[in-house]
């Protein structure tokens, strides 16, 4: 498979899917510029060489409709500032209107197409559609991880049209780089971090990576689920109850692949669950009614830490407590401390999933950790052993 450096753009026309998918506020001004950033060294690349760049991406869920509100043309400012070359805008994305805009592009310029989704048939994985999209470039790059666990037009469909020049973008090609340290390449021992409120939507990632992890740290709201399966009491925690045995068959196969895995012991329990709550440390199995866990307690962080500090590979997905509260932020924040220690001592470090990356981002552990992910569902199917649509139809011959 030809990577994106195998090629020369010179003369060439990038057509690149990229994740410009960014939050707006009530002045549609970018308010996160992270994924614009991310897609940067590609296109940077592909202007240096003397191609030009035409850029596809959908903003929002138009549902098939032109929303004013979700049009592209708000970043394209941005984007300028961001990539340091003024961008061109064309409001459509197929048809004759973009074939002429992409036709008067020269070597060095860069094009944005109106939102991909103003269009069903993006969603739908169109062939018409995806064939439309396939005459605005003589190069396919697809640089979104974000979108690429959906078999759209623009991420799966299209690359069928461009056999042998097609290619991951740079930001692509390390997420999958990323991923596959963790699961395949890294080295021992692999430590996975899995917190958040609910075991229900980990449990294929719990399964697949049973095979790949030396220890797995159980963190947030899973906790209450696993302990009270074992016959402990969560008080008014939030807990699975029909989800208990699945927890219980979880513990019995990490067992039997030698997974040591490492519940909290002692948590921050609430009377209420509000930032200004009464608070106490109790141990896990043992939350009065009316009381709920809301973090991990200090001898639980120990623990954690120690296992952290011994990893050589580590994933972390979901938060150890309610950190959106000031109250129950600090079992994360310890959590990301100890993953910053042992990064420093030379592990590699993978964060990924919606609340995590929110988590890194709040306390400034951003820099500090080998690699945040920019995709939330595709990293989560990624870890789940799925194929991503995206990432596929590149490989395809």
């Amino acid at each position: 498979m030809k990577k994106l450096d195998d090629y020369n753009f010179e003369n060439k026309k990038a057509l690149i899917r990229v994740d410009f998918n960014v939050p707006l506020n009530e002045n549609f001004e970018v308010t996160d510029i992270n994924r614009i950033e991310a897609a940067k060294p590609t296109i940077i690349k592909i202007l240096e060489d003397g191609g030009s760049a035409v850029l596809m991406s959908h903003l929002g869920r138009p549902k098939g409709e032109r929303n004013p509100d979700l049009s592209l043309k708000h970043i394209c400012a941005t984007v300028s500032d961001v990539i340091g070359v003024a961008i061109k805008f064309v409001d459509d994305c197929v048809g004759e209107k973009a074939e002429k805009a992409v036709a008067e592009l020269k070597s060095g310029e860069v094009l944005l197409l109106e939102n991909l989704r103003y269009h069903a048939e993006e969603e739908k994985g169109d062939k018409a559609f995806a064939e439309q999209l396939s005459k605005l470039g003589d190069i396919y790059v697809n640089d979104a991880f974000g979108t690429a666990h959906r078999a759209h037009a623009s991420t799966a469909i299209v690359a069928k049209y461009f056999t042998d020049a097609k290619c991951f973008g740079y930001l692509l090609a390390k997420e999958i780089k990323a991923i596959e340290k963790v699961m395949r390449t890294g080295e021992k021992p692999v430590l996975a971090i899995l917190g958040g409120a609910k075991v229900s939507s980990k449990i294929t990632i719990i399964e697949n990576i049973l095979d790949k992890v030396d220890d797995l740290i159980i963190g947030g709201g899973m906790t209450y689920t696993f302990v009270k399966a074992q016959g402990g009491q969560v008080g008014d925690s939030i807990c699975e109850d029909d989800k208990m045995e699945l927890a219980m068959e979880i513990l019995k196969q990490a067992k039997e692949k030698g997974v040591n895995v490492h519940i909290p012991v002692d948590v921050i329990a609430a009377d209420d669950f509000s930032n200004t709550a009464n608070t106490k440390i109790v141990d896990v199995d043992k939350i009065p009614d009316g009381w709920q866990g809301l973090d991990a307690g200090p001898r639980t962080l120990e623990n954690f830490k120690k296992v952290i500090l011994g990893a050589k590979t580590i994933l972390w997905n979901g938060p150890i407590g309610v950190f959106e509260m000031e109250s129950f932020a600090n079992g994360t924040i310890s959590v990301g401390n100890a993953i910053d220690q042992a990064t420093q001592n030379g592990a590699f470090s993978l964060v990924g999933g919606g609340d995590s990356v929110a988590a890194v981002k709040q306390f400034g552990f951003e820099n500090k950790v080998s690699y945040v992910s920019t995709g939330g569902g595709a990293m989560l199917e990624s870890l789940e052993g799925k194929t991503l649509p995206g990432i596929a139809a590149i490989l395809a011959l």
